[in-house]
């Protein structure tokens, strides 16, 4: 057995260390420059409290992107030197970002040892390479990410650090062979488990969804699907559970190999960046003429997930509505009910309306699954989800790629029940029409202006708060821009209070609400790690079922003419165009 010592290094503070919404996002460069991520280990180490750390066992995995494996051998180091027992790693450094939640909540060791927390490697769906981004995050014990009480903590601790721990005379583990490596230091035994990447996840999948019926719907002549990892970790799970499990021809999957680079694409799943996707499904520039029935994509870390029908996009914020309204129908694991519905705040307000007439709770919260996490652990909450192609339930504590596309086969599966050998199959467009023609249409688009100067972008935002001063003079603005909108009944910066613990989040974003039910929403995003990105949510609710299927962009060109007017986009920004439309 080999034995380490530990040895006291020597930094000092790197600034700029401060984790977003989901940890700490840089371009490799500047997570290679010396003393970088030791920095963040370091200060993460020492803002958890002495029993987390001593004698505890911790996940590191991530989304494979590049400079993980490297990553991953320092942290092992640093946990050792650390007083950390054991470490478990997903084989060759993959673990999904759901499924380290899955694995911190559920897996057991061979030494009936259980995980207290993680570092999560990604930048979720950044592009990865030598030039592109990085990522590391903490996730406490429940599986979800640290709150902000840790994550402050944490930035505080990197504007002060003076020393780090690290492990001498530990060799680099070999993460691409399963199994445990024993080592001996200065505070006892110290191991390495590297693990089965998938077995803990599809276990989990298999105990929420009936797989049989899905495997029924997928072996049925009359359907086909499509599913596309864009390179990323969901890779490795796709094969797995698609394929093995469920009986789909691996001809059905899409860019299912992991890579470094995500294949030289950017692993966002969206109609911009799922272009090979978006032309199988019948939609873009370029369409397939006999589309599959069903596509989705997800994202470099497979927490997002895209849903597409034969030559039809499903908005998030329509997705997680959808789901949440079939759910009990569809899926074993909510058959006795959900707890409570969650949206973020920019998500479209077509899961409140699934809520009231569901009689379910609902909760509005910022962007971030943690506060979800906080209503989920306090049993408030079941299905909840982001306009950010995230959604997810309380069977773990982050958003669920995966699990996403599993909840729509089992809705499919659900309504096809009775029609699989013969008669026309319920589609997803079918499904969204009626979930309209049910509940309404929220025309929904967000426009993204990324890299944009930091300065610039707060001015804007600064211009949209001054103005909320005086709705008067807001409406008078609008009717000078276009006669046929409503008027703003209200505006603020969204302020959330944590039903559970009392916590309040403050400018969360701007937001303009409608007589209408519409709204403008404006958001300064924490996800990039270079410039700022601002996001602009445009909103229009339509109850009356003989407008809901008109073209979303025409429903809402008046309200994007008023929101670039009004918060002078272009004069700010000097963009004439937004990066991404969705």
């Amino acid at each position: 057995m080999a034995s380490f010592k530990v040895n006291l290094v020597d930094t000092s503070p790197i600034e700029g260390q401060k984790p977003g919404t989901s940890g700490l996002r840089k371009k490799v460069k500047v997570f290679t420059q010396p003393h970088y991520l030791q920095n963040f280990v370091q200060s993460t180490f020492n803002a958890l409290s002495a029993e987390k750390v001593k004698g505890s066992t911790l996940v590191v995995s991530g989304d494979g992107r590049y400079y993980s494996k490297d990553a991953i051998q320092i942290i092992i180091k640093m946990a050792a030197a650390n007083g950390v027992r054991r470490v478990w790693v997903g084989q060759n450094g993959l673990l999904s970002t759901p499924a380290v939640s899955a694995v911190v909540r559920e897996r057991v060791g061979a030494d009936g040892s259980k995980a207290n927390g993680a570092f999560i490697l990604t930048a979720s769906h950044n592009p990865g390479g030598p030039n592109e981004d990085f990522g590391i995050k903490y996730n406490m014990e429940n599986g979800g990410p640290a709150p902000e009480g840790i994550t402050d903590k944490i930035f505080e601790n990197t504007k002060t650090i003076k020393e780090y721990f690290i492990a001498e005379g530990l060799p680099d583990v070999d993460i691409s062979a399963i199994g445990i490596s024993n080592f001996s230091g200065p505070d006892g035994q110290f191991d390495v488990d590297v693990f089965d990447s998938s077995s803990d996840y599809v276990k989990l999948m298999k105990s929420i969804f009936d797989f049989q019926s899905i495997q029924k719907l997928i072996a049925s002549p009359h359907f086909s699907f499509c599913y596309d990892a864009l390179h990323g970790v969901a890779g490795a799970y796709a094969k797995r559970i698609f394929v093995e499990e469920l009986g789909a021809s691996e001809s059905s999957l899409l860019n299912c190999v992991p890579k470094e680079d995500f294949g030289g694409g950017h692993p966002d799943p969206n109609l911009t960046y799922a272009k090979e996707l978006v032309a199988r499904m019948g939609l873009g520039k370029n369409p397939d003429s006999n589309p599959p029935e069903f596509g989705a994509a997800a994202d470099g870390d497979a927490d997002r997930n895209m849903i597409l029908g034969k030559r039809f996009f499903v908005t998030p914020s329509d997705s997680v509505a959808i789901i949440a309204a079939n759910a009990v129908q569809s899926i074993p694991y909510f058959s006795s009910g959900l707890k409570g519905v969650a949206r973020s705040m920019p998500t479209s307000a077509a899961l409140d309306v699934v809520a009231k007439s569901l009689n379910l709770k609902f909760f509005e919260v910022p962007t971030g699954w943690k506060f979800f996490g906080n209503l989920m652990d306090a049993g408030l909450c079941s299905v909840c989800g982001e306009e950010s192609f995230g959604t997810g339930s309380d069977h773990i504590r982050e958003k669920d790629g995966i699990w996403a596309v599993l909840a729509w086969l089992s809705i499919l599966a659900h309504k096809n029940k009775d029609n699989l050998k013969g008669g026309n199959l319920v589609t997803v467009e079918d499904i969204v029409k009626q979930h309209w023609a049910t509940y309404g249409r929220h025309y929904y688009t967000r426009y993204d202006y990324e890299n944009v100067d930091a300065g610039a972008a707060k001015e804007l935002m600064a211009h949209l708060v001054k103005l909320q001063s005086s709705i008067s003079d807001v409406n008078q603005i609008i009717k000078g821009i276009r006669s046929d909108v409503a008027n703003v009944a209200s505006a603020d910066e969204f302020e959330y209070k944590d039903p559970v613990d009392g916590s309040i989040s403050k400018n969360q974003g701007i937001r303009y609400l409608f007589d209408d039910g519409s709204r403008l929403v404006f958001r300064l995003s924490g996800t990039g790690s270079e410039g700022a990105t601002i996001r602009l949510y445009i909103e229009q609710y339509e109850k009356d079922s003989s407008k809901t299927g008109r073209d979303s962009q025409e429903a809402l060109a008046p309200l994007v003419e008023i929101a670039l007017k009004l918060s002078k986009m272009q004069e700010f920004t000097g963009r004439s165009t937004p990066t991404v439309i969705t």
